[in-house]
């Protein structure tokens, strides 16, 4: 499943059903259970725990964060480890990631429980203890696989809980396991309970893939790269997890996906797919690199881009895309979902003192997922869990960097009347670390936290064309709407270059008259501007007129695949280049505009844009409808990124599947869901990521015409842009004034079935 298209293609299978969870272990189990109390000597072995089971010291790429081993463990065994904060372990314990400890359990008890979390009766187990001292939990009539079996430890007086499900049979106590225990059964009310119950049993005669959602769910919490605060017990450390809203968001949302229930299992058959994906990323967060900007704010942008990779046996080309894979097991066919997006990646370290300070020299990074199961809801949304791969930079150089990466619920917009959409887009938000590492005994062991990163991610997948005669750039004739965010970064002192700007964001709206590869494109476009003393303003297109006025050049990208019989070969997968004038960039060369892809039909184009003018953006462009009218009714969810600028701030806004509801031709109203991150200058602080909503929908004024432009407007926020000739589709920029600063963003808009 990998972007990679050198090497041997992937043969397509002849039919898919997109399911529910993510299949522990690649393979379907089936078990009743039931307890026992036991602790075979557990309080009386010391604390100590080898390194090898210590995620401090086995930051590996291409795991998702997790420590993890079933090593020697029977199929109806887990493993189980108990960790705590700082203030509960006292100087007791073994220092392990996130600001937690090691240590063993006083008592350990496992039951079955309902939404209540009551001790309801127990199953039969054997508690032991192996070599390594941690507990393995051996269940007799099999490992539980819904929410409803619960392992209890105590330590210190304190009490942790955690699901008995787990993927990986190797389970985490602590207040993130806590936390998923105790908020999302109580979420639940009985009759939700029992459905999920009966999905876990298989009530009915029909195999109910989503009960799977809880061993995905209980193993990702512990792929989260939050550091618990070191004077905190463990209800202070449950409420402090309730307070990020990426991760409280993230279960909540997970648990809402459990109860879709077997009917939404394995509702569509199709071929599989691969994609061409265009990626761009806003980031805020925080360096720790040099003493003498640390705490400093950081913004940052990736972008998708090709990678190489030359070895005794030659060239391998890897290029943006993900992989839709059918496995075949008891005769069901499961998709698996996952990505492989090398980017390239630029920041701008922004200190108290108003200095700037840019970064362009990044070694070459990936942005890819673990493979898992996604469920394709009412024909045209893709919802999973998702989780990120870990991946490791600077390997023979003086510093080895770590980059962790938080899991995020996808729901992605995934059209199409055929059994194979076009399309897969998305916005979503994940939050990381850069971690400084050395080398011990062959192992890398973490030393220090360079950075924190939080990241609003904006992901079009467009299907690729997987046909004999190849993508062919004819089926770009014609008017597009065209929507684009970019953001340029600059270093520069007050001394040097007096009154400049370090950072632009700009955001514009317009046009493109497609003709023989020949783009005319008419742009109104926005700036937010930073200069050098840290002064923020606003410009609108009235102070730049025809500033984006362009003629450019768009053609095929050819990719170099291998071919049986033939060796490496060029064909035109549907990936673009986009060049200022002819001849049109090779496809080796860097274009002068950007990179991207187009639909199979050139319905949707969307590219990567990467200038000395504009900076690193994201350009969409939609085929002009061609008099099909807007939408006048409708639910839509709105996703996608801001980034706002004031005299002493900044901040990144995340619209988390907010609600923009379309009442008539003329009005409509949006309810605001985000995520807010805020740099403080002056303050040298970085909060951690907020939620928040709007109290009740802001009224909007609603207009445009029959060629696809479109705008809601209010007093203090605008979007505008286009939609598709579906009329399921908008892709707008936005545009906000609050008390605290000026926003730049973009967002998609797509229709929720009712």
């Amino acid at each position: 499943m990998s972007s990679s298209v050198f090497g041997t293609e992937i043969n397509k299978a002849k039919r898919f059903v997109i399911a529910a969870s993510l299949v522990a272990s690649g393979t379907l189990l089936t078990a009743c259970f039931s307890t026992n109390d036991g602790l075979d000597g557990a309080t009386s072995r010391p604390n100590s725990f080898p390194p090898a089971q210590n995620a401090l010291d086995d930051f590996t790429s291409s795991s998702t964060g997790d420590s993890s081993s079933s090593a020697e463990l029977e199929s109806n065994q887990v493993r189980v480890t108990l960790e705590v904060p700082e203030a509960v372990a006292g100087d007791d314990g073994e220092e392990t990631r996130r600001n937690l400890r090691i240590v063993n359990p006083d008592t350990l008890i496992v039951y079955r429980t309902d939404q209540t979390l009551a001790q309801l009766g127990s199953l039969d187990v054997r508690i032991t203890t192996d070599d390594d001292n941690r507990r393995i939990i051996t269940f007799k009539d099999g490992l539980p696989l819904g929410p409803d079996v619960i392992i209890e430890a105590s330590y210190g007086g304190e009490t942790l809980r955690s699901l008995a499900a787990d993927s990986d049979r190797d389970i985490k106590i602590n207040p993130f396991s806590e936390y998923l225990a105790s908020e999302t059964l109580n979420s639940y009310s009985a009759s939700d309970l029992d459905r999920i119950l009966d999905c876990v049993e298989d009530q009915g005669g029909s195999l109910c893939l989503n009960k799977y959602v809880w061993g995905t769910l209980a193993d990702q919490v512990h792929d989260f790269e939050i550091d618990i605060p070191s004077t905190l017990d463990v209800q202070q450390a449950v409420d402090f997890l309730s307070g990020r809203g990426d991760f409280a968001g993230y279960v909540a949302s997970m648990a809402d996906y459990a109860l879709l229930g077997q009917e939404s299992s394995g509702k569509i058959s199709a071929s599989s797919a691969d994609y061409n994906s265009v990626l761009w990323i806003a980031e805020l967060g925080q360096t720790f690199r040099e003493s003498s900007l640390d705490g400093s704010g950081q913004w940052g942008v990736r972008t998708a881009s090709e990678k190489t990779v030359t070895d005794n046996n030659g060239t391998g080309y890897f290029y943006p895309g993900l992989t839709l894979t059918t496995f075949d097991i008891f005769n069901i066919f499961v998709t698996s979902l996952a990505s492989d997006i090398p980017y390239d990646r630029e920041t701008l370290i922004h200190s108290a003192a108003n200095q700037f300070f840019e970064r362009t020299q990044w070694e070459l990074n990936t942005h890819s997922s673990s493979p898992g199961a996604a469920t394709l809801e009412d024909e045209q949304r893709l919802l999973a869990g998702r989780a990120l791969y870990q991946s490791i930079t600077g390997r023979s150089s003086s510093q080895i960097i770590g980059w962790t990466r938080n899991p995020y619920y996808l729901d992605a917009f995934a059209p199409g009347e055929t059994d194979t959409p076009d399309r897969v887009v998305s916005s979503y938000f994940t939050a990381g670390k850069a971690i400084e590492l050395e080398s011990q005994n062959r192992q890398l062991k973490r030393v220090k936290t360079l950075e924190d990163h939080y990241l609003s991610v904006f992901e079009l997948n467009l299907l690729r064309t997987d046909t004999e005669q190849g993508f062919n750039t004819d089926k770009l004739e014609g008017d597009y709407n065209v929507v684009y965010l970019a953001a340029k970064m600059t270093e520069c002192s007050a001394s040097e270059c007096s009154g400049n700007d370090v950072m632009v964001i700009e955001s514009g709206v317009g046009n493109w008259e497609v003709s023989n590869e020949n783009i005319n494109q008419t742009m109104d476009t926005r700036f937010l501007r930073r200069d050098i003393n840290g002064q923020v303003t606003r410009q609108e297109p009235s102070d730049n007129p025809d500033l984006r006025d362009a003629s450019w050049l768009v053609s095929e990208r050819p990719s170099r695949v291998f071919s049986v019989g033939q060796g490496q070969v060029l064909k035109n997968l549907g990936r673009l280049s986009l060049d200022r004038e002819a001849p049109a960039s090779g496809p080796d060369e860097q274009p002068q505009v950007g990179i991207g892809a187009s639909t199979p039909e050139g319905t949707l184009m969307a590219f990567n844009i990467d200038t000395s003018t504009i900076g690193k953006g994201i350009l969409i462009a939609g085929k002009d409808t061609n008099g099909t009218s807007r939408p006048s009714s409708g639910e839509f969810r709105l996703q996608g990124v801001g980034m706002a600028m004031a005299a002493n701030s900044n901040r990144l806004a995340h619209f988390n599947n907010a609600t923009l509801s379309i009442s008539s031709s003329s009005s409509a109203s949006l309810a605001l869901r985000q995520l807010d991150v805020i740099h403080d200058v002056a303050g040298e602080s970085v909060s951690e990521p907020t939620s928040s909503s709007s109290t009740s929908p802001i009224s909007m004024g609603y207009s445009g015409d029959d060629s696809g432009s479109v705008s809601f407007s209010s007093t203090d926020l605008n979007l505008e842009g286009f939609y598709t000739d579906d009329q399921d589709q908008f892709y707008l920029q936005v545009r906000q004034t609050t008390a605290d600063d000026e926003l730049l963003g973009l967002v998609l808009a797509t229709r929720v079935p009712q």
